[in-house]
């Protein structure tokens, strides 16, 4: 598992935070949850949140984190009193699993609501609210998969236009291991970090961009 943000004594409070800030935007602010789970991951809220800045997993209520990411969207609402129930409802349960699963997987919140839309983790509430978190987040880490098969390294070797063997040449990698890096054999995370360096610069991305997420197995 990769090095996590924020220490664990904060995630119960951030879970709590992100689970009022979904039930309130969806249940009270009548926002429909993939709108909001689309402002929530182009908003500087979800990078904040997922940096473990305290303002954001400890210091805002939930009510206040969901207008917030309303207001730097500029997503129209009819604003309401604060409410947060003492029951919880699936749309509380998903933001709670949602900020637990970004906290364990260190993945950032756009990789995870595009892979797997805040709607569809709603869904997953029958299933899943009374097992144990890791449950839901090995479930998450199968759907991740899916949603991503090729690696980071490839994607942006495509998108460069690039074959193995010119970024081979280009960065001075070996072509072998630019091959293992793409097929999963070798572990990136792992590689020298010279070997990063050379691989992003003729990629023009940073180091952190050809980096594989961490699963729970």
């Amino acid at each position: 598992m990769g090095i996590r943000a924020y220490d664990e004594s904060y995630i119960e409070t951030a879970q709590n935070i992100l689970g009022h800030a979904v039930d309130f935007a969806v249940m009270t602010l009548n926002i429909e949850p993939d709108e909001f789970g689309n402002a929530f991951v182009v908003s500087d809220v979800s990078r904040q949140f997922a940096g473990g800045n305290p303002r954001y997993v400890a210091g805002l209520s939930g009510c206040e984190l969901a207008r917030q990411v309303l207001l730097e969207t500029r997503m129209p609402f009819i604003d309401a009193e604060d409410v947060m129930y003492i029951d919880k409802s699936p749309e509380y349960w998903a933001g709670w699993a949602l900020a637990y699963y970004q906290w364990y997987s260190s993945r950032s919140f756009v990789d995870i609501l595009t892979a797997v839309p805040l709607s569809r983790i709603i869904e997953m509430y029958p299933v899943f609210h009374e097992m144990d978190v890791h449950q839901f987040t090995d479930h998450m880490d199968n759907l991740i998969r899916e949603a991503y098969p090729a690696t980071r390294l490839k994607v942006r070797r495509k998108i460069s236009g690039l074959t193995q063997a010119e970024l081979a040449a280009a960065s001075g990698v070996a072509l072998r291991q630019i091959q293992l890096f793409e097929q999963r054999q070798r572990d990136i995370n792992s590689a020298a970090a010279v070997t990063l360096f050379q691989l992003s610069k003729v990629l023009c991305c940073r180091i952190e961009d050809l980096m594989e997420p961490c699963f729970s197995d």
